[in-house]
């Protein structure tokens, strides 16, 4: 599944922000993915480490352009 050309939506940007989050970093992660999971229908999550810990990409992939929803670290490496 090719996930580069994901859109950052407006809630996913301001969550990068918030927590500090290299939007090129999420995009690196994207292209290059340590693991992609189903959550549901029409979502994955997209996992990456980031220094020490995992962040977690969450995409809309049922639409014609995947979307990125949220994204956030987590030290729960093992979920």
């Amino acid at each position: 599944m090719d996930l580069t050309g994901a859109i950052l939506t407006n809630h996913a940007l301001g969550q990068m922000n918030r927590r500090n989050l290299d939007p090129e970093r999420v995009r690196a992660i994207l292209a290059n993915p340590d693991e992609v999971r189903d959550v549901r229908a029409g979502r994955v999550v997209v996992h990456g480490m980031d220094s020490k810990r995992l962040l977690r990409i969450f995409v809309d992939v049922d639409r014609e352009t995947p979307a990125v929803v949220t994204v956030y670290r987590t030290s729960k490496v093992d979920k």
